[in-house]
C-alpha cells in the first residue's frame, strides 16, 4: 500500500464523516463538500492501486 491509498482511503473516510453531518445538520454545502472528497479519495484511492499494480509487475 503506496501513500497515495492512504491519503485516498483517509480523503473518503474524511468526506464520508462529512456528508453524513451535512444531512444531519440539512446543510447542503456541507453534504456536497463531503460528496466531493469521498469523490477525490476515490480517485487518489485508485491511482495508487494503479501504482502498486504496475511496481508488482515491474519487480522479477
Amino acid at each position: 500500500m503506496n501513500k497515495d491509498r492512504m491519503v485516498g482511503s483517509a480523503k473518503e473516510a474524511k468526506g464520508a464523516v462529512k456528508e453524513a453531518v451535512g444531512k444531519v445538520t440539512g446543510d447542503a454545502k456541507l453534504q456536497a463538500d463531503g460528496k466531493a472528497d469521498k469523490a477525490e479519495g476515490k480517485v487518489q484511492n485508485a491511482i495508487g492501486g494503479v501504482k502498486d499494480a504496475v511496481k508488482g509487475a515491474l519487480k522479477p
